[in-house]
């Protein structure tokens, strides 16, 4: 696409007026011109690579351990040394460049000189699975600090430096967005949104470099893979899909790949087999290297190339434990397939893919599945085909498009003499019933509007004799809105009545359609003209090419900008927010290069409107120009707006970098790493604080820092003496939970609830004078109006009224009170974040689209007309909490007494069996901070229990019916309602219905589990009871489905009458045993001892003995021997030792 001049003649007195017309609408501020001039540029960097000139790719997913030892450190900071502190495995370096003659570097020095500092906010959108994770809106505020460079530097103290902040992740969060600003200190800049999304196709080579798990990378982007190739659509799912890739390379089998929104890509040659498996069924009449149909995912790739379809499935360990095969698989092998259509939008927390078929299968449909990475197709419908059913034997689908109204189907008939018609056709399936009906049948020929903007299709109007060639459907589920495109378009609201909208030309066919699906469209032909439109008018206004995109491209050439060349072409067009952005190939002389560039839609349409409505006016001998202003008032501003977090449900955390004491500021290494443990450890605060025992004080970082608040002072004592660990200052104010976000701008989505609303007021400044010129431009008159009109667009009216009232009208100001309130009429009661209702209302001023803007420092933006996006249903971040202060407080008032178990566990206090329980409960918005008593009706059940912690087994459905089900012969019950009456507050399966104050009775009758438990030891048994409380189908004053899972420990249960009478004869039996033995020793012992007496005198006697005869003979061994003592035989002897061994023998 190359933006020429368009054709016709352009008379000099015109362009000279648009060079002055660019002169009045430059900026008008120096410092406008600097913010514009300027821009921020941030790059990923490894934990290790701190400091060096470096970049990284998003491959790494799990925390690091390197920060720890350094938190050991710190023995006098407000922060307890035993906890694991981890970081994370990437930074963000962050430089700021701009047009002029400093160079980068010496700007990056000033900014800090004057006091700049980068704010970062990261944005985690949350995963498309809700079942698998939970639904969160989570932000982190983050402050960049200055970090030098590691070089050696000898001229200046400070040579290379640039500001860091750590990248987090955060479990169940692939994409992340990162904006970019100021402190408002210093140098202005602008704001600027970044994506760092987590690139799950990477691998680590054997040399440790990363390579492509889908492919290998193509180094050269050659001029043939761009240069005059159309333009293709860019399909992903949005808000979701971390890795965006984009076909349509002329005879190559590669694909670009990125996973920051085409900021960089890269090209890559996909290692698939591309086989040909052209058949009898599979008429392909030529074979291609192309890649033509790219659909991106939240983990899973899609390709289709000539008649076959790939899948690859990336690896997501931060997602799912189900790690990911490393190669592309075919699916539907023995299919045909000539197209893939996408589904934008999740549905029910899947993704989905629809693949066409031709062949031997034509008129059926291939529905695919994505879940945590698992794809299956389901072949639809099943038991006939489109064709069949509408009773036409040749027939093609030619789009599908997957909502929850069903599958809507473009079917084309082809009849006798080449004759087609088109219908759109409705395939609806209930259970196993399966419906379809032809909604519509396009009219054969383009409608003649006649001059008009739009035209309703009644079966009545005329019609040129141009045919109408249908390509495709488009759907966007929030304004309920679907696109007939082709060579013409048509929009219906109900699927049964169409509109036409006579400003597109019937001589361009349209190739694609964007959605921002926030109000904003744009439209490329297959000339690869861009045409932009906004949902809920009939205006549609041409931007390429056109008078206005001229002036523009020449503005940028005189700037000498880098985006703008006069060779270059479009490679794809898609949406960023309300942005519109392009993927252009430049090339300029030797040099070529892909560049994401924004498309000024709204500076493109002042140019049109100061361009079409001037008249030249003779004024003696000059001609002027006089330009008309179309736009009905001169200011509209919104006013009253409420506080935003209650409805947007964004929940924001705040984590400013530890102060470095020392004399530079600078940072160093281990404060950075601190920083890092830091982030990571608020974040983990915020992922655990789910626990159903709610604490005494309703916020996540409450537990950081509730035992050191108390020495905040000293902290700062030791900071302010440089006496603080490691030169670092915690301040534990800068680590928090931010509840009161400031209200600015109109919330970009708003969740309501059962019965809420939402108000906020339009101020309107209405011209001071009306007036109407003679002279027609183009056969309409243009004028100004004194009145206005403000309407309000609604997708679904049964579901949300708009009341729109005029509270004030003082000269030519009108002030407008609008509220948008649910009807209580479309929606069951769900799960916080589940299967949420999408619709949305547009408020607009009647004939302010194209015509009426105003200038901010962000540049001019379309005024006048907004669509905002509602989700119906339990808002995310609401949640029920078993309320134990509350508990133990009013049992003790009622029943006079508290008994804790002996091991007392703070987490989870016990009660005892015959005290009556009174359970609280606490309804907490995770968003607001805001937490109150549950005062709606609730049913509990026991879904499992065990008489220890670790033996809790969860019981089965008929179980959970046995023990909780109040029948009057029951003799399984676990507890029953104080004071009830059988059959009275009971659900349909028989469950009692509780409410605020209402006490529960433990009963443990015979055949419950927990009768007859054994204790341990000498104490009275214990149970652990797993307790299940909802609200669903008993409380009726909110959509949300309050379920609560908490363990509930009893103790001080009573043994069975079985247990009592064994524990009775075991006790008396031993007791008898006792006694009869303690009479036993008693009249025994005498007879006794004497007994063991004389066994002790015979056992003496015979030890005796045996001594005196071994005497004996070891004494006359002894006389037989000679000896020459004096002693003689006969004689006495009166040794001592003779006379021992007489006294002996004689004993």
């Amino acid at each position: 696409m190359s933006p020429g001049i368009p054709s016709g003649w352009r008379p000099l007195a015109l362009q000279v007026l648009r060079t002055l017309l660019i002169v009045l609408l430059a900026p008008w501020e120096q410092w406008a011109l600097e913010m514009h001039q300027c821009s921020w540029q941030i790059t990923l960097i490894k934990f290790e690579n701190l400091g060096r000139d470096t970049y990284s790719d998003f491959f790494h997913q799990s925390p690091v351990d390197t920060v720890e030892k350094i938190f050991r450190k710190l023995v006098n900071a407000p922060i307890d040394v035993t906890e694991r502190y981890r970081g994370f495995p990437y930074y963000l370096r962050i430089n700021y460049t701009c047009m002029g003659e400093l160079s980068s570097q010496a700007r990056i020095r000033k900014g800090l000189l004057t006091g700049l500092k980068p704010m970062v906010l990261v944005t985690f959108k949350h995963p498309v699975n809700y079942r698998r994770w939970k639904i969160e809106r989570v932000q982190i505020q983050m402050e960049a600090v200055p970090f030098r460079n590691k070089e050696v530097c000898y001229s200046e103290l400070v040579c290379r430096m640039s500001w860091y902040t750590p990248m987090p992740i955060k479990n169940g969060s692939v994409v992340m967005q990162v904006d970019v600003g100021t402190n408002n200190i210093g140098p202005i800049l602008r704001t600027q949104s970044f994506y760092m999304n987590i690139n799950g196709y990477l691998k680590m080579e054997s040399d440790g470099t990363l390579g492509f798990t889908v492919g290998n990378k193509v180094e050269n982007l050659k001029s043939q893979y761009f240069l005059n190739a159309p333009s293709r659509p860019l399909w992903y799912t949005v808000n979701h899909t971390p890795v965006l890739i984009l076909g349509g390379i002329p005879n190559e089998k590669s694909i670009l790949l990125s996973n920051t929104y085409f900021r960089d890509s890269t090209l890559v040659e996909l290692n698939i087999d591309s086989c040909w498996v052209g058949s009898f069924y599979c008429p392909e009449t030529r074979f291609t290297a192309t890649i033509y149909d790219t659909i991106a995912t939240e983990t899973t790739l899609f390709i289709r190339q000539n008649q076959l379809v790939y899948y690859f499935t990336g690896n997501y360990p931060i997602l799912r434990e189900v790690s990911s095969k490393g190669t592309w698989v075919r699916i539907l092998a023995n299919e045909c397939i000539k197209m893939l259509c996408p589904v934008e939008i999740q549905i029910n927390g899947s993704e989905h893919v629809i693949a066409l078929t031709m062949g031997k299968h034509e008129g059926y449909i291939h529905l695919g599945t994505i879940t945590d990475g698992l794809v299956s197709f389901e072949m639809l419908p099943r038991g006939f085909s489109v064709c069949q059913e509408i009773e036409e034997s040749n027939c093609s689908i030619l789009w599908a498009i997957y909502s929850i109204r069903g599958l809507l189907l473009l079917v084309e008939v082809r009849e006798e003499f080449n004759y087609k018609s088109y219908l759109v056709v409705r395939y609806k399936r209930e259970g196993d019933t399966e419906s379809l009906s032809i909604l519509y049948k396009i009219p054969e020929f383009v409608p003649d509007a006649k001059g008009r903007q739009f035209l309703m299709i009644l079966s009545v109007e005329s019609y040129t004799d141009t045919p109408s060639v249908p390509k495709g459907l488009h759907y966007n589920p929030f304004s309920q809105l679907m696109y007939i495109w082709g060579n013409f378009i048509m929009e219906s609201y109900d699927l049964e009545n169409y509109i036409y909208l006579a400003e597109f030309p019937r001589e361009s066919t349209i190739k694609y359609m964007v959605n921002s699906f926030l109000g904003d469209m744009a439209i490329v032909t297959e000339n690869e003209e861009i045409w932009y439109l906004i949902e809920g008018s009939y205006n549609i206004f041409k931007l390429f090419p056109s008078d206005s995109w001229q002036m523009h491209f020449n503005l940028q050439l005189l700037q000498q900008s880098s985006m703008y060349t006069t060779k270059e072409t479009m490679v794809t067009l898609f949406y960023e927010g309300r942005q519109l952005f392009q993927l252009v190939y430049l090339q300029q002389d030797s040099k070529s290069q892909l560049v994401k560039r924004l498309v000024p839609v709204d500076q493109l349409l002042i140019y049109q409107q100061f361009s079409n409505n001037y008249i030249l006016v003779q004024q003696g001998k000059d001609t002027i120009a006089a330009f008309t202003n179309l736009c009905t008032f001169s200011a509209i501003r919104l006013q009253d707006l409420p506080r935003s977090q209650r409805y947007t449900r964004q929940e924001r955390y705040l984590a400013l970098p530890p102060v470095v004491v020392g004399p530079l500021g600078f940072h160093t290494e281990e404060s950075l790493a601190i920083y890092q443990g830091l982030v990571y450890y608020l974040l983990w605060l915020h992922s655990k604080y789910d626990k159903p025992y709610a604490d005494p004080v309703h916020d996540p970082t409450w537990r950081w820092w509730k035992d050191k608040k108390q020495d905040q002072s000293y902290y700062f004592y030791l900071a302010s003496n440089r006496q603080s660990s490691e030169n670092v200052y915690i301040d534990m104010a800068n680590y928090g939970k931010i509840y009161n976000l400031p209200v600015e701008l109109l919330p970009e989505r708003i969740y309501l609830d059962k019965g809420n609303a939402y108000s906020f007021s339009v101020f309107i400044i209405i011209k001071g004078h009306s007036f109407s010129h003679g002279t027609e431009l183009g056969g309409t008159s243009f004028y100004q109006k004194a009145s206005l009109s403000l309407g309000v667009l609604l997708a679904n009216p049964e579901c949300i009224e708009v009341i729109v009232t005029e509270t004030m009208r003082v000269n030519r100001k009108s002030l407008y009170q609008v509220i948008i309130k649910d009807k209580s009429a479309c929606f069951e009661q769900a799960i916080s974040g589940h299967s949420l209702k999408r619709t949305s209302i547009v408020l607009k001023v009647v004939g302010s689209v194209g015509h009426c803007f105003e200038e901010s420092f962000m540049g001019p933006r379309m005024v006048g007309n907004l669509m905002m996006p509602i989700l119906i249903g339990c808002p995310p971040g609401k949640r029920l909490a078993f309320d134990i202060t509350y508990t133990l407080s009013y049992a003790l008032l009622k029943n006079k007494q508290y008994f804790d178990c002996l091991k007392v566990d703070p987490e989870m206090p016990c009660f005892h069996f015959r005290d009556v329980f009174y359970p609280f409960f606490l309804v907490q918005d995770l968003v607001t901070g805001e937490s109150g008593s549950f005062e709606g009706d609730y049913t509990l059940k026991v879904i499992g229990g065990g008489p220890t912690y670790d033996t809790i087994e969860d019981y089965t459905g008929r179980e959970i019916y046995r023990y909780n089900t109040p029948l009057e012969d029951s003799t399984s019950l676990i507890w029953i309602k104080k004071n009830r009456s059988l059959y009275r507050d009971v659900t349909a399966d028989f469950t009692n219905v509780l409410s605020k104050g209402v006490g529960i009775v433990w009963l443990c009758l015979p055949d419950s589990p927990c009768y007859g438990t054994v204790p341990e030891g000498i104490f009275a048994p214990e149970y652990f009871f797993k307790v299940l409380v909802s609200n669903r189908g008993v409380d009726k004053s909110t959509y949300c489905d309050y379920q609560l899972i908490f363990l509930l420990h009893i103790h001080g249960i009573p043994l069975s009458p079985e247990r009592y009478f064994h524990f009775l004869l075991v006790s008396a039996s031993i007791s008898v045993g006792l006694v009869v033995l303690y009479l036993t020793m008693c009249f025994l012992w005498p007879l006794m001892v004497k007994g063991y007496v004389d066994l002790r005198w015979k056992i003496h006697n015979i030890i005796a003995s045996d001594s005196y005869y071994s005497y004996i003979s070891g004494g006359t061994s002894l006389r037989q021997q000679p000896s020459k003592s004096s002693y003689k035989p006969g004689e006495k002897s009166t040794g001592p030792s003779d006379r021992a061994l007489e006294k002996k023998a004689q004993t």
